[in-house]
């Protein structure tokens, strides 16, 4: 069901240009959630003096500037093609699906009271921190550092207290090391099950794509992967890094081109995230941000081509008959139809993921969820009507759970009715963000439950990018 939506379009028809100015203010404060994303301060986090806690999240509120909405360039209807509804032409049918958590995890109380004692957080501001936590929405994570599981105090031997203010951890080489250790157990979990999922066996798979951005290293994980799943020493592979959240849908759209160009590809993807890896010391506020969402976690699927055309009639049909066939001819989950990108203009700065001298950083303006508003649903429903669907149509939504606001925001933006999303946010609650991984998690629990289709893959990254992908 969808709502009355109240967002003003930002796109007119083809050739007009709307040129006002739209001022964007976000507000920081202790009472609400708008914490969970701080505007970035230019210079690093070790330049910084050490001011008052709160007085950095309100200098950061600001620093927002209005946005030009006549910036924005004016959508033409011939970017996209409009593919009829009921055709299924050839592409990426999703055969399997497969996760993998860490074998320990820890709760929001003991992830935020490691926040504090970590990071030499002082008694007065400590309470903040917990609210932090709190607003997440994240019950527990899992991480590959955890020595068990953890409902009062994590326990590990990679993170110590820091020894002053300036002691920032762990260097990159070292987060980087582990990496090389830790990936490929958690990916051979994920994969495994993907490929066990799809009936197929380790020597049909023809290509494998590695999806990641919280670690390189050479041989890396995709031959780790070859080799512990006995993959054919002929495997394809293609590796998708450094690109964020919404890495997953760049992996499916690469394996989906894969097997509409080859009728007898057999692809695996995975997605191996360690974001634990990469915490961040210090009370940094956008630091702060991003040690409260993220999590470790790994997703993999397995696509096949699909080379039939279907008549709009003999869609029902088709379906009836694969649910009377034997189980050792599984039904397909899904089929990817499109995917899709669009480039918010002027927000080069809204999201970043960096290397630093220790571990990747992230930084997360408070303008995301305003630019999110601003720029999703015209360019979404443009896509989607060149696909022969519409907000209404959608049965599922796989949003990619950055936090509340940004889920809030995606809500807003495109009318949807409160429960739309409560998949994300129980996918964001049981394992807290996951990077690339998590999308994948969500499409998994869209199997489980039976949600009708179509279903609509979307998450956001540095750029600020908006990617999104239709399965049908």
């Amino acid at each position: 069901m969808r709502r009355a939506s109240g967002a003003r379009s930002r796109f007119l028809p083809t050739g007009a240009v709307d040129g006002q100015i739209v001022p964007r203010r976000s507000v920081i404060s202790c009472s609400t959630y708008d914490n969970l994303v701080a505007e970035p301060t230019i210079g690093t986090a070790d330049a910084r003096p050490r001011l008052d806690f709160w007085h950095r999240l309100e200098a950061h509120a600001q620093a927002n500037e209005p946005l030009k909405s006549g910036s924005n360039q004016p959508m033409s209807n011939a970017i996209l093609p409009k593919v009829p509804r009921a055709t299924i032409e050839t592409g990426g049918r999703l055969t399997g699906i497969g996760t993998a958590v860490p074998k320990y995890r820890a709760n929001r109380e003991a992830s935020a009271k490691f926040a504090t004692t970590i990071s030499c957080v002082p008694p007065e501001e400590s309470r903040k921190i917990q609210a932090l936590y709190r607003r997440t929405g994240i019950q527990q994570r899992g991480s590959v550092l955890l020595k068990s599981s953890a409902e009062s105090d994590i326990v590990n031997d990679f993170y110590i207290p820091a020894v002053d203010i300036d002691d920032r951890g762990p260097g990159t080489k070292l987060r980087n090391d582990r990496y090389g250790i830790e990936a490929p157990i958690l990916a051979r979990q994920a994969a495994g099950r993907a490929l066990q999922a799809s009936g197929l066996l380790s020597e049909e798979i023809t290509h494998l794509i590695t999806v990641s951005c919280t670690g390189f290293n050479a041989p890396g994980i995709d031959i780790a992967l070859i080799d512990e799943l006995e993959l054919p020493p002929t495997t394809q592979r293609i590796q998708v890094g450094f690109m964020g959240c919404h890495a997953a849908i760049n992996g499916l759209r690469a394996a989906n081109g894969i097997v509409a160009a080859e009728r007898n590809a057999k692809v695996l993807m995975c997605c191996v995230e360690l974001c634990s890896l990469h915490y961040q010391y210090g009370t940094f506020p956008d630091h702060l941000v991003s040690n409260a969402l993220f999590a470790d976690g790994s997703a993999a699927v397995v696509l096949e081509s699909k080379s039939v055309t279907q008549h709009p009639a003999q869609c029902e049909d088709s379906e009836r008959h694969h649910e009377n066939e034997s189980s050792t001819k599984k039904l397909a989950i899904g089929s990817v139809h499109a995917t899709g990108s669009f480039l918010v203009p002027k927000s080069r700065d809204a999201m970043t993921w960096s290397i630093s001298d220790h571990g990747y950083q992230m930084t997360l303006s408070a303008r995301v969820p305003d630019l999110i508003q601003e720029n999703l649903a015209d360019y979404l429903e443009n896509f989607l009507h060149h696909n022969g669907e519409s907000i209404n149509s959608i049965g599922g939504w796989a949003v990619h759970p950055g936090g509340s606001r940004i889920l809030s925001a995606v809500e807003n933006a495109l009318g949807l009715s409160e429960d739309a999303l409560a998949i994300s946010r129980g996918v964001l609650s049981d394992h807290g963000n996951m990077s690339s991984a998590t999308m994948v998690f969500i499409l998994e629990r869209f199997v489980t439950m039976n949600q009708p289709k179509p279903w609509v893959m979307l998450g956001f990254g540095p750029g600020l990018e908006i990617e999104v992908a239709i399965i049908r």
